[in-house]
């Protein structure tokens, strides 16, 4: 498959409680990065036949708290094709929350999502790798 304006990926995953590094259980903005790469990474596989390499992020924007036991929903989208590189543009949301008021295990829906984190980076891949 051939890199593509608007092929998405996408990957969903829960906030472990080992990973809340601040009061709250607040997780570091880096922890959501991270999650971009893993989705920048298969999209290069799916489009471009290897991993590719994350070259820069242009623009980052945290919107909204990331938690210990969030259920995250992270999605990559190639915006545009060059011909080595893809300006992907990233978001993540929150699907479902932890609520420890209700109980020690409890936890809820997020409806509609809330959206914690935006961005927009840029990955390269070897020339030729289209499939």
């Amino acid at each position: 498959m051939t890199a593509r304006i608007g092929t998405k990926v996408t990957h969903r995953r829960y906030v472990p409680y080992a990973h809340a590094h601040y009061g709250g259980s607040l997780v570091d903005g880096a922890y959501v990065l991270g999650l971009f790469g893993d989705a920048a990474t298969e999209l290069c596989i799916r489009t471009d036949s290897d991993e590719g390499l994350f070259a820069s992020y242009t623009e980052v924007t945290f919107a909204a708290p990331v938690l210990a036991g969030d259920v995250l929903e992270v999605t990559a989208t190639v915006e545009r094709v060059g011909t080595r590189s893809r300006e992907l543009v990233f978001e993540a949301t929150v699907v479902c929350r932890a609520d420890p008021a209700a109980g020690p295990s409890a936890a809820r829906v997020l409806e509609p999502p809330l959206v914690a984190v935006l961005a927009r980076g840029t990955v390269v891949v070897p020339a030729g790798t289209d499939a």
